[in-house]
């Protein structure tokens, strides 16, 4: 019944929307418009102040994973719906007035592991564009972290992102968030930046929690990407001349309640962190290659219940991946990745206390760009107990995915 109620609101409110931004008044019916093309599906009204794009998306996953590197035999083999979501974009009554919602229908778009409550509110932000420029926006959405998060996933190489994304990420965020260009030309530079609660998607503050504090540069000094190519994985557009993105982000969590910041469990006291991300992308002729560090770092990391019989700790330490791919002319690629994770010498004697290695290869069939593919991806991943020098986990894995949307 919950889930019914959920998909009846969301439809109430899709068509409320719609009909709202078309104003379908007996005058105006005839001069909407409905249009299908590259942007989803598209409704105007008659003087096109106002504009909803639709889109949505699934992926569907088949999973293997071995019972080592060295036993190659069954661990498991499942198939499971990864993302499935519905997007609404556009501006209202003003091209300056923007607006984006984003829902997820599938176990893991709900956060069922969240720490208070899942939800299905991925994206739901509104935003002023006073200059072409410029874009200022309060809600929730994705904070300007990782080149690597902010892409959607819709838009990579793989199935999914890499290790050293799952221990750093800082996710989505509510707040205010705030987007310029500053130089335009034959050198871009972007700025980004964001003030947010700091306790990760739609989800209540805890008692005496600060704020998080995100600011982002890039410098492109080669000019901009086709078609907003720093922000899609793989170079399918076969960019004529090198095209190179370098980026740094800050981002700090004033007395977060989570063992990563805006992810993760509970913590059982407050803690404060820092997280740094530099990031770099190459495209050229068919050619990308794309590289990440990251780091998180706090005083204390580990908390402990109150008969101290139990501990949760902030995840310091760093992390690396590098990433290269070939895309053919006929829409076939071809990548490989690599990434590390290693945990600061603060966690010692505590379980997380780890270093998480990852390989992994990937060929993908581009049938309709990003929006229709298949990718087949085979790796292993290898996980050591830094505490006694052994390994915890190292296992195989090969995965077939099926990308489908508008």
């Amino acid at each position: 019944m919950h889930n019914i109620r959920v998909v009846a609101s969301v439809c109430a409110v899709a068509v409320m929307l719609l009909g709202s931004t078309l104003d379908l008044r007996a005058g105006d019916q005839s001069a909407a418009s409905v249009e299908f093309g590259e942007k989803g599906i598209v409704f105007r009204n008659a003087d096109t102040s106002s504009e909803v794009r639709m889109r949505f998306r699934l992926q569907a996953w088949s999973n293997y994973t071995s019972r080592s590197i060295q036993d190659l035999s069954f661990a498991s083999l499942d198939g499971l719906i990864r993302r499935s979501r519905l997007q609404f974009a556009g501006h209202l009554f003003d091209p300056s007035i923007e607006f984006k919602i984003e829902l997820g229908f599938s176990r893991s778009d709900l956060a069922t592991n969240a720490p208070d409550h899942p939800n299905l509110i991925l994206d739901a932000i509104g935003y002023w564009k006073p200059t072409s420029d410029l874009k200022l926006g309060f809600g929730q959405t994705k904070l300007p972290g990782n080149r690597q998060r902010v892409i959607s996933s819709s838009e990579m190489e793989f199935p999914d992102r890499t290790n050293v994304n799952g221990f750093f990420n800082i996710d989505r965020d509510g707040g205010f968030f705030a987007a310029w260009t500053p130089v335009k030309g034959s050198t871009i530079v972007n700025l980004a930046g964001a003030v947010t609660t700091g306790e990760g998607r739609n989800q209540p503050a805890y008692d005496g929690s600060g704020l998080a504090y995100t600011g982002r540069v890039e410098v492109l000094p080669l000019g901009k990407f086709s078609n907003k190519g720093d922000y899609i994985e793989g170079d399918l557009y076969h960019e004529p001349k090198p095209k190179l993105s370098l980026a740094l982000t800050g981002h700090y969590n004033d007395l977060m309640g989570r063992t990563r910041g805006q992810l993760g469990s509970k913590l059982y006291d407050l803690r404060s962190s820092t997280v740094w991300y530099a990031d770099g992308l190459l495209k050229w002729n068919g050619w990308a290659l794309y590289g990440e560090w990251a780091q998180r770092s706090a005083e204390d990391p580990i908390t402990y219940s109150s008969d101290s019989s139990k501990t949760a700790a902030v995840f310091v330490g760093d992390g690396y991946m590098g990433q290269v791919s070939y895309t053919f002319p006929f829409m076939l690629s071809i990548a490989g990745r690599y990434g590390v994770v290693n945990a600061n010498d603060q966690l010692a004697g505590n379980s997380a206390y780890i270093r998480s290695t990852m390989y992994a290869g990937c060929i993908t069939y581009y049938i309709n760009g990003h929006r229709i593919k298949t990718q087949l991806e085979v790796g292993a991943d290898i996980e050591e107990d830094l505490n006694t020098g052994t390994e915890l986990e190292s296992t195989a894995h090969a995965r077939f995915n099926v990308e489908i949307g508008i």
